[in-house]
């Protein structure tokens, strides 16, 4: 058996923008900023950010680009994927982003902000997995 899964609890590092391929599917793409810190042998403290590049399908891209900002922070499940290109000088390229396959909004920087529109967020722990195409919007 195999298994591709992460999970990730961050910041968004900039607003999810958002397309619709050829075959009319929403898509959108942001990024997220995980956090580690620790203290080193001499006692200073010790931050590393890392950065990962991300990307939501149909409805879940539909959820991610009218609730989520940049500087939100959210939980999200999904998997690995590498994509390969060639450009129009034949250069290689190659790109690791995590597929989104379940998210949950944490919480919104800044607050009450009423230009936003607000989504409830249920913040009971819950044993069994929601399934993004069961969101009723």
């Amino acid at each position: 058996m195999d298994l591709n899964k992460v999970s990730l609890i961050g910041r968004l590092t900039r607003d999810p923008e958002t397309r619709t391929t050829p075959q009319n599917v929403n898509v959108v793409s942001f990024g997220l900023a995980t956090n580690l810190i620790w203290t080193d042998q001499s006692g200073n403290r010790q931050e590393k950010v890392e950065y990962h590049n991300l990307v939501a399908w149909r409805k879940l891209a539909d959820i991610c680009s009218q609730y989520l900002h940049k500087g939100d922070r959210i939980y999200l499940e999904g998997r690995l994927e590498t994509r390969s290109w060639e450009d129009q000088n034949g250069a290689k390229h190659s790109r690791t982003e995590i597929v989104a396959q379940n998210m949950i909004m944490l919480d919104t920087k800044g607050g009450n902000n009423s230009n936003r529109p607000s989504a409830p967020v249920d913040s009971t722990p819950r044993e069994e997995e929601i399934n993004v195409e069961e969101i009723p919007f």
